[in-house]
């Protein structure tokens, strides 16, 4: 249908052609000499660029047109190219070379002339700081940031290029209902990174609040931030796979209870082979099946061992929230008056018969427990949470032992509730099992916990700490760096669709009744959450040693190979990242030096102090004020700052995105919510968990509905597309054909990329190594660099892209 309604507009068009000289592309050459007479830039005459020849071609192909400019002998040389689009689609503009040798990278919708009347700027491939800019091509270039910066009023139209900041009020729609209605987030009271405006009408019920997408106001995002035809055919057909593997579950129990009976039924939601490449379908019902995540390793009992729950908080889906414990008994920072006593109910009686003949003290001097510690991100939300029937949640913390064999052991779990009496919040300690009693409590108190992290890793770590955190310095570069900008053509590759992927998560994951408020213990909490974790964040703690530092898991130590000594040898998300960091902190040392030889070229290049200056008193207004933002004074300042956002839009998300599936893709060791609390021996549960104590287990988790749910869910955010960008690959290299340098550095980065896959999978081969090599152990290759399209649980894609 797309096809057919190309053709006809592309009929439509040459046939109005035919008929008004004035349909048809126009094209205009800028020199970047200015007339003297004017003191103008000089422009040629205009070129007409006529398709009508092209009808044949398909909406998703590209073809190729010539041109021939009309140009004064002393015209100098070209440096934009202006574009007026009188036909009546869009169209996208993917490059324009001149004589073979001169090269505009445009990537680009241009709207027809009745749209968007002002004409389309394009420069060439060649990078220039604001004072080197070409006399003729300066006021173009102040010309093309006024229009994306817009006027900050007005719906923002589809079609738009306009990038402006707004709060998070568009979550919920209190005219469905009261229990549609959710909280601003953006301001004093819940402080939150700003998003793109969109500019929709409020809602009838809360003047505040921005109403749902509809038909006649659909998500926006600015033209060129949105998915291609191939990355949309990619989500949609993810989409469509997560639908069919759901009708499995939805007939089956359609006339029936829907719980799980026994490991059987959830055992049954997968197909029974392993074996990708031989994929032959026994039965229809198979068809509809997922492919079991390969993983997590399913023993007998299908519960999470200890040295899997141990592994993972090194080497899972989330891991970036282990901790060293420095304070025992752990102290909450929550308000006493609101919370009760801040001290933990962990004592040393609960330790220390697991610390290998150590008193506690003694095993925190010797740097040997951690912490799981999710006390005070949850405990102030259980009321809501635990209000609803069929969510329970405690807010935990679980201590960890550093074995000698380099593993994690789990030796206390700490569960905490509010009470009635503020004073007297209720707490439990779940230790190791002793017998089959205690064996069914520790397996529920994992589960619980995996149900926190889940909930932490989905909210905090992820969306919050890497999608939303990152959206307003991609606004502020685009309103404020020039596309001739240095910087932001090496930041162009990381900032690929992060803005509309951050859209479509604001329309059907994060919104009042959406995905995460359907499949996470948090509900109608989760975005609370998240900008109750917002008030900890901190810029300067985002790169990948500060925080390693920060959690007590490394030290510093110039005498190491990365400055920083691991604490946890065996850490394979840190031992990998230090890799991928360090050769993008050299890739952006080599480029920042080339352009900035000194401070004074930092602080007299007005396009990139603006863009930081926005990024932090708009983008992140509600932490302005914070003394701990880095300065942007010297070369350096500007290397890390560069080398933090190229990291954690590439690997940092990679991390905590791409193994989802193969992670979380098993409910049992890792619910995303739970049913049951652990029952004492005066609640009338007790005599049914201890007279079926894995009947209980079953019961405290999600339904199979809401299992194979969350797994499509899983599967599709787990997913490279086709047209996936990874790591090391830079296309564009043309724009720096006059410094080789520059081409140097990016092959040097290609080259270091490749190194470190190699030297990751002699890791994973290493037996010494027990977080990533033995057996049933699978590798950890979320920081391998490149991956095949599908779910593949490897590949470090350049951007925030799903």
């Amino acid at each position: 249908m797309e096809q057919m309604k190309e053709l006809m507009f592309n009929w439509w068009d040459s046939s109005k052609t035919t008929i008004d000289a004035q349909k048809g592309v126009f094209l205009q050459l800028v020199s970047s000499d200015i007339d003297p007479r004017t003191g103008k830039a000089k422009v040629s005459k205009e070129a007409i660029l006529d398709w009508s020849r092209d009808l044949h071609i398909n909406a998703d192909e590209f073809v190729t047109h010539e041109v021939q400019f009309l140009v004064d002998g002393n015209f100098g040389f070209p440096g934009a190219i202006l574009v007026t689009n009188k036909n009546s689609k869009e169209f996208y503009l993917k490059c324009i070379t001149l004589e073979g040798c001169l090269h505009f990278d445009c990537q680009s919708w241009v709207q027809p002339e009745k749209l968007h009347p002002e004409k389309r700027i394009f420069f060439t491939d060649k990078a220039y700081l604001p004072h080197e800019t070409p006399m003729g091509l300066r006021e173009l270039r102040e010309k093309e940031l006024r229009e994306l910066r817009g006027n900050g009023e007005g719906v923002r139209v589809l079609s738009d290029r306009i990038y402006d900041y707004d709060v998070y009020n568009d979550l919920g729609n209190s005219d469905k209902g009261l229990e549609f209605a959710r909280p601003v987030l953006g301001g004093q009271r819940r402080p939150y990174p700003r998003r793109c405006r969109t500019g929709r009408p409020s809602t009838k019920s809360d003047p505040k609040a921005e109403s749902p997408v509809n038909e006649t106001t659909p998500m926006y995002v600015p033209r060129d931030e949105a998915f291609v035809d191939e990355k949309k055919r990619s989500v949609d057909a993810g989409s469509w796979k997560g639908m069919m593997n759901n009708l499995f579950p939805f007939f089956k129990h359609s006339t029936e209870s829907d719980s799980v009976n026994s490991f059987a039924d959830i055992n049954n939601l997968y197909k029974e082979s392993r074996n990708h490449s031989n994929f032959p379908v026994e039965s229809t019902a198979d068809a509809f099946k997922f492919d079991p995540p390969n993983i997590v390793s399913r023993d007998a009992s299908c519960c999470l061992r200890d040295d899997e729950f141990g592994r993972f908080t090194l080497a899972g889906m989330n891991p970036i929230s282990i901790e060293r414990l420095k304070v025992f008994p752990p102290v909450s920072k929550l308000d006493p008056s609101i919370y009760g006593p801040t001290q933990s109910a962990l004592r040393e009686e609960h330790l220390i018969s697991h610390l290998d003949g150590m008193t506690v003290q003694k095993a925190i001097e010797r740097k040997k427990l951690f912490t799981l510690d999710y006390h005070d991100a949850f405990l102030p939300f259980l009321n809501s949470i635990n209000a609803h029937p069929d969510r329970k949640a405690y807010a935990t913390r679980t201590i960890f032992f550093l074995t000698q064999m380099g593993t994690l052991k789990p030796i206390a779990i700490e569960l905490s509730l509010p009470s009635t009496n503020p004073f007297k919040p209720s707490k439990q300690v779940i230790t190791p099992p002793v017998d089959a009693t205690t064996c069914w409590q520790w397996q529920l108190a994992k589960a619980h916990v995996c149900s926190n992290d889940s909930g932490a890793h989905e909210l905090i770590q992820h969306w919050l700490r890497t999608h939303a955190c990152m959206e307003p310095f991609i606004i502020a570069a685009r309103r404020h760096l020039s596309a001739m900008h240095p910087i932001l053509k090496l930041l162009h590759p990381h900032m690929r669709y992060t803005m509309d992927i951050n859209a479509r998560a604001r329309e059907l994951l994060i919104s009042a009744g959406g995905i995460i408020e359907s499949l996470f213990s948090t509900k109608e909490c989760s975005m609370e959450i998240t900008s109750f974790a917002y008030k900890n964040w901190r810029f300067d703690m985002e790169s990948l040693p500060a925080d390693l530092i920060r959690r007590g898991v490394a030290e510093l130590d110039p005498t190491e190979p990365h400055g920083i000594k691991l604490l946890i040898e065996d850490y394979p998300y840190a031992n990998d990242g230090l890799l991928i960091w360090s050769a993008i902190e050299r890739l952006v040392k080599d480029y920042v030096n080339y352009y900035y030889p000194d401070s004074n070229s930092i602080r007299s290049d007005p396009e990139l102090n603006t863009w930081y200056y926005e990024s932090i008193n708009v983008g992140h207004a509600d932490h302005r004020h914070e003394s701990w933002w880095p300065n942007l004074s010297t070369p350096n300042d500007l290397v890390s700052i560069l080398t933090t956002l190229i990291w954690i839009s590439s690997a940092k998300h990679a991390a905590l995105n791409f193994g989802q599936y193969h992670y979380g893709g098993y409910v049992p060791v890792r619910p995303s919510y739970m049913r049951r609390l652990i029952p004492n021996e005066d609640d009338p549960e007790y005599q049914n968990f201890i007279s079926d104590p894995e009947r209980y287990f079953l019961s405290s988790l999600p339904r199979l509905r809401e299992m194979a749910f969350l797994m499509s869910m899983l599967e599709i955010l787990s997913t490279h597309s086709e047209d996936e960008e990874y790591l090391g690959d830079r296309k564009e290299l043309s724009t720096w054909r006059g410094a080789p340098e520059i081409i140097e550095a990016f092959y040097r980065f290609s080259m270091e990329m490749k190194a470190i896959e190699k030297e990751i999978e002699k890791r994973n081969s290493d037996t010494k190594l027990r977080n990533r090599c033995g057996a049933g152990v699978s590798p950890y290759q979320l920081m391998v660099p490149s991956s095949e399209p599908g779910v593949s649980c490897r590949g470090v894609p350049n951007s925030i892209s799903i």
